[in-house]
């Protein structure tokens, strides 16, 4: 269903009434597409807290941005070295200038409260400037359990990005990367500096040293490999499939026998195959390995359902189904591929959580329950998996996205679900699947345990 709102707001008497009221003004997000995969504009590339050690600048060369380097609150006289083919600074948009398309802060050598400043003298004077639907990404360092002043102020920073995140608006984000090798966090910062990443703001990604296995195609990363998602013949399911497929994928469609024919619609569409049965079952594991003789590398649990009602008045087969669906199939299935050696080396998993499982939810205390499990999953299995098979697990919590389940929500708690977050608007499924073919990214080696959020910074909850 359109979002009307989003429409009216983008007219200019919808910009004159809804300021003059008070109103949210969202703005119209620009996401990837082949004819525009880049953010437009240079990217600015400060330091806070002194040297880090991070060679950056290779990594950020190849994020398609050209690169300006200056050093913490030094204004435009005081450019230095560039990295990449830009020649052009500016931070106010007048004449002659360009907007920075994004700016990342190497925060990563704060390690005291007096340094804290210098994150305030770097992007004070360059805020403003940053274009719209424009990105900000400050990178910190791992706590340090030894040095609590350390630990304080790189917490500190998780405050500071999640509150700006909530005030700089015009379609922009604002994410923390907590890393210590630039290399190995390069596909997160391809990602989070990409259009791909519209509806994915106020979250801190943890990256570890894990480098990427050989070399990688940044075109078609998923080439040769195989990819099954479940609950992937329509919805958020069917744009996950889609990416994929878009990465290079060969993808197997999984959903219920009832949706045969729009599984197999879509597998046809995207030159994958279809696969239907009843993830609930026991035996369901087994079985996708049966029809996967050569193994699996992606593995994407995205099946879910909701039966929602308040507790009191919530019989246990309401209960009990949305367990089943939503967490249970998920650990069984996962804990069978993993037995028999399903899932090849290097491969990953990604599941689906929700913010409801991170915050709550009125009438959805069955819902909320699954997947804070899956979260738990996560969390639990990631650094075995990784250690035992080669295969790391991350999951995807999406907030207000706008699908057929939505449209059908009563018109005021829908219009208060699509304005309560940093972006004052739903998300697309699309928004749902980019951050999932990022996760599923062969050079995503590093990224580990972690839980997602693509909710346009939900106003609810961490």
């Amino acid at each position: 269903m359109a979002d009307r709102y989003l429409s009216f707001t983008a007219t200019a008497p919808g910009r004159f009434l809804t300021a003059r009221l008070g109103l949210p003004q969202p703005a119209a997000l620009s996401r990837w597409t082949a004819e525009r995969p880049a953010l437009e504009g240079h990217l600015l590339h400060l330091t806070a807290g002194g040297p880090s050690g991070l060679d950056l600048a290779p990594v950020l060369a190849r994020t398609g941005l050209p690169t300006t380097t200056e050093t913490a609150g030094a204004g435009p006289e005081a450019a230095g070295a560039t990295a990449g083919t830009t020649g052009t600074t500016g931070f106010t948009g007048s004449a002659g200038t360009t907007r920075p398309a994004a700016v990342v802060l190497d925060a990563t050598g704060v390690r005291d409260v007096d340094a804290l400043a210098e994150v305030h003298a770097a992007l004070h004077p360059v805020l403003r400037s940053v274009a719209a639907s424009g990105r900000v990404v400050v990178l910190g360092a791992p706590l340090d359990a030894r040095d609590h002043h350390q630990a304080a102020v790189q917490q500190a920073l998780e405050g500071f990005v999640r509150s700006l995140g909530k005030e700089i608006g015009r379609g922009r984000t604002v994410n923390l990367v907590r890393l210590t090798d630039a290399s190995a966090a390069e596909s997160t910062l391809r990602f989070l500096l990409s259009p791909k990443s519209a509806y994915v703001s106020g979250q801190v990604i943890g990256v570890g040293a894990e480098a990427p296995d050989g070399p990688v195609d940044w075109v078609l990363p998923l080439s040769g490999r195989t990819a099954l998602v479940t609950g992937g013949a329509r919805g958020i399911g069917a744009a996950v499939a889609k990416t994929l497929a878009r990465d290079g994928a060969h993808v197997v469609v999984l959903d219920v026998p009832q949706a045969e024919e729009d599984a197999h619609r879509v597998a046809a569409r995207l030159g994958g195959s279809a696969l239907t049965l009843d993830i609930t079952a026991a035996d369901a594991g087994e079985r996708i390995a049966a029809e996967l003789p050569d193994g699996l590398d992606v593995l994407i649990h995205n099946a879910g359902i909701t039966r929602d009602r308040r507790l009191v008045n919530m019989p246990a087969e309401r209960w009990s189904s949305v367990l089943d669906v939503n967490l249970a199939s998920v650990l069984r299935t996962t804990d069978a591929l993993l037995a028999k050696g399903a899932l090849r080396t290097g491969g990953r998993i990604v599941a689906t959580a929700s913010i409801a499982g991170l915050a709550g939810n009125a009438g959805q205390t069955n819902y909320g329950a699954s997947k804070a499990g899956v979260a738990g999953l996560v969390r639990s299995l990631a650094p075995r998996a990784l250690a035992e098979h080669g295969v790391t697990v991350n999951a995807v919590a999406p907030g207000f996205i706008e699908t057929r389940m939505t449209a059908a929500v009563p018109l005021f708690i829908r219009e208060a679900g699509r304005r309560m977050n940093s972006l004052a608007q739903g998300g697309l499924p699309v928004d749902v699947a980019e951050t999932t073919a990022w996760l599923a990214h062969p050079a995503s080696g590093a990224v580990n345990g972690q839980v997602v959020r693509v909710c346009g910074q939900s106003l609810l909850g961490a």
